[in-house]
């Protein structure tokens, strides 16, 4: 195979790049969503709650829009102009259709009249007839911003779901920019051309534009995914591109034929690195086994990167390298990064005290690893600049809508019943207030007075609608006990009764991700420690590599609880399985050299000695380039969940590299009877 790459390469490069056609086709036709609540599972009743909203209510998004200073006439007119031009449009409804040009607001009853207009300023409901991230909710908002003035601000999901759209597309070109950046600095101090980075990257730059053009056939994927992608692709894949470079450079010393000593190169790099890649790709497609179908979408998007990624490590760099061996050979320079030859003596010196050092750090680092907060409202990871996130601050600050939950009701349960059902809700902790027909009716505005086409879209044959508000924030603890309250108030009313909205949503989010989080780890090490049995033919050697693996996880994530920082609920679920899948391969690398070096007849110091001196040169570069193709995204994103993500990956690939080159000679040094006497071929060591 190596040598029918090599004859062909220039064939192999015109069909390189030829494919990006498709390629770059595919990458823009590829529909991006924004909205993580559309990957909570379909079983989950909340979720069936919001499909009913959408199919018998024609209300699968609703906005909120504060008025500041609008006169009734001006608000009637503004109603019907949006219901005139926007068609997805079902209801828009303020205090005004209810009063009229006539009647005051300041006549209605204190009950209603406090709830919907302070300090000059009124709250104008509009809802619309598609999904909350769909594309034509997310067309409506863009229109419903050109229709109003300066003085509607629109809130709701779905505004902020749009301000993060526009954010994220205004920031991806920037992350990969930022990553190659930092990339080609950290190539250029560790090769030895000034060409050699460039054809890295550019490779690199092939595998991650297939394996995004590639995602059309997904269907869709997830502004996260899309964000961290390529620049997670690139710091997985870039140490293929590097051990297939280093072993080009080393055969060409043994051979004046390029073509031949690629072709050794090759064949050299598929043996190296397919059980890494192996090991990387499981790692995330172990995130498929989470409940929340976001992990799905990364897991495939990245173990797909991957093996892209060795496919083109394999087959359009030779080309390249081949192609502009001339101009490598040119700008031949004296390689800037140091050999770590000192490391190598002291983690064999000193293996006892770095064991020492593992038994003391891991149960602090432990604690702070199950004990690090994590949060799940979503917009807490936006800037407050954004005019939907600063809407939402104005509705929840003036007129108290935290957290406005939607029963669904039986519509044949009398109103005696409904507003007996509502008097114990609002007797709940936290309840701000209640609001449906039944009430509008006791509180002496007959039903009558309300025009028919609202009531219609209120009150269908199987259910009616009731809108509470809570005063506590999504995702708390509080909120989470009172949507279980309200729930065994509606079982006792009406066992069909569905509990609808954002709050619920984040409710089963909170449980869904709870599960995930162990489920996922879980997944995760099995996966791996089948797949290393497998490669390094030993029960003992997974399980120390894994521990020393899960040993970084542990420092990592425990970091931020030392810090007092709150991470996303997305990071704390997803990271531990990345970093174990993509920094595992350090581990591996100087175990198989270790395996090698004890089957030659070499004493444990000397094949440790050797496999850390010839490896540990290899896994920093490696490290860095991830450190190199994530920090910079966690600095300069204004997506904290991107941010986030990026932050704990880069420092990550640091912590797991150090922790690699000094743990793992300790302990190879200490169970070096168990690991012979547990491998096969090293029993008679």
């Amino acid at each position: 195979m190596s040598k029918f790459i090599v004859k062909h390469s220039k064939l192999i490069l015109v069909i390189a790049i030829i494919l990006l056609i498709p390629a770059l086709i595919g990458y823009k036709a590829t529909r991006i969503n924004y909205d993580i609540l559309t990957y909570l599972p379909d079983t989950i009743k909340t979720v069936q709650g919001e499909d009913i909203l959408s199919e018998d209510f024609k209300t699968g998004a609703y906005s909120i829009v504060v008025l500041d200073n609008m006169p009734t006439k001006e608000i009637l007119k503004l109603e019907d102009k949006i219901k005139r031009e926007i068609d997805n449009v079902e209801i828009c409804a303020s205090i005004a259709d209810v009063v009229g040009e006539e009647i005051p607001i300041e006549m209605l009853p204190d009950e209603i009249k406090d709830k919907v207009y302070k300090d000059g300023s009124t709250l104008m409901m509009v809802t619309f007839k598609d999904a909350i991230s769909s594309d034509e909710t997310m067309q409506s908002i863009e229109k419903l911003r050109e229709i109003t003035d300066e003085r509607c601000k629109i809130s709701g999901m779905s505004a902020t779901l749009l301000d993060t759209r526009s954010l994220s597309e205004s920031e991806i070109l920037i992350y990969v920019i930022i990553a190659v950046a930092l990339c080609l600095i950290i190539l250029q101090l560790a090769l030895d051309s000034y060409v050699a980075p460039v054809l890295l990257l550019l490779n690199i730059g092939f595998a991650i534009l297939y394996n995004m053009g590639t995602n059309i056939f997904l269907g869709q994927i997830s502004y996260i995914t899309k964000a961290i992608s390529a620049v997670l692709q690139l710091g997985v894949t870039m140490d293929f591109a590097i051990f297939l470079y280093h072993s080009f450079v080393a055969e060409k010393e043994h051979t004046k034929n390029i073509n031949e000593a690629m072709s050794i190169a090759i064949s050299k790099t598929m043996t190296s690195v397919i059980g890494s890649s192996l090991t990387t790709i499981a790692g995330f497609l172990a995130l498929c086994s989470m409940d929340l179908g976001l992990g799905k979408d990364i897991g495939i998007v990245m173990a797909k990167g991957v093996l892209f990624g060795l496919v083109c490590v394999i087959t359009v760099l030779p080309a390249l390298i081949l192609t502009f061996n001339k101009a490598i050979e040119k700008t031949k320079h004296k390689e800037v990064l140091p050999k770590f030859k000192t490391i190598t003596k002291f983690v064999t010196k000193h293996y006892i005290v770095l064991a020492i050092a593992f038994v003391v750090i891991l149960p602090i680092a432990y604690y702070g690893y199950k004990n690090t907060k994590v949060y799940y409202k979503l917009d807490s990871s936006l800037p407050d600049t954004l005019a939907s996130v600063s809407a939402n601050n104005e509705v929840k600050e003036k007129f108290k809508i935290v957290s406005p939950e939607i029963l669904l009701i039986d519509s044949n349960l009398s109103d005696e019943k409904v507003n007996k059902m509502l008097d114990e809700i609002d007797n709940l902790e936290g309840i701000d207030w209640s609001l449906s027909l039944s009430k509008i009716s006791k509180a002496g505005i007959p039903t009558e007075m309300l025009p028919e086409d609202l009531t219609k879209k209120i009150k269908n044959d199987k259910y009616q609608l009731v809108v509470i508000n809570s005063k506590y924030e999504m995702a708390t603890n509080e909120l989470n006990k009172q949507i279980e309250e309200v729930n065994k108030i509606l079982e006792k009313y009406d066992k069909n009764a569905i509990l609808a909205g954002e709050g619920p949503l984040m409710n089963d989010l909170v449980e869904v991700s709870d599960h995930d989080f162990n489920s996922v780890n879980t997944v995760s090490i099995g996966i791996i420690f089948l797949i290393m049995m497998f490669v390094l033919k030993s029960i003992s050697l997974p399980v120390i590599l894994i521990c020393i693996i899960e040993f970084a996880i542990f420092i990592n994530m425990g970091i931020p609880f030392f810090t007092n920082t709150t991470l996303p609920f997305v990071a704390s679920i997803v990271i531990g399985t990345i970093q174990l899948g993509a920094t595992i391969d350090y581990a591996i690398l100087i175990t198989t050299k270790y395996i090698e070096m004890r089957k030659q007849g070499k004493n444990k110091h000397e094949a440790v000695e050797f496999a850390v001196g010839t490896s540990v040169n290899s896994i920093f570069v490696s490290g860095l380039c991830f450190f190199g193709a994530t920090f910079g995204v966690g600095v300069y994103s204004n997506i904290e969940m991107i941010g986030s993500l990026c932050t704990l990956m880069a420092r990550g690939a640091i912590v797991s590299t150090i922790t690699v080159v000094l743990m793992l000679a300790a302990f190879l040094m200490i169970f070096d009877k168990v690991i012979c006497k547990s491998t096969i071929g090293m029993k008679n060591i």
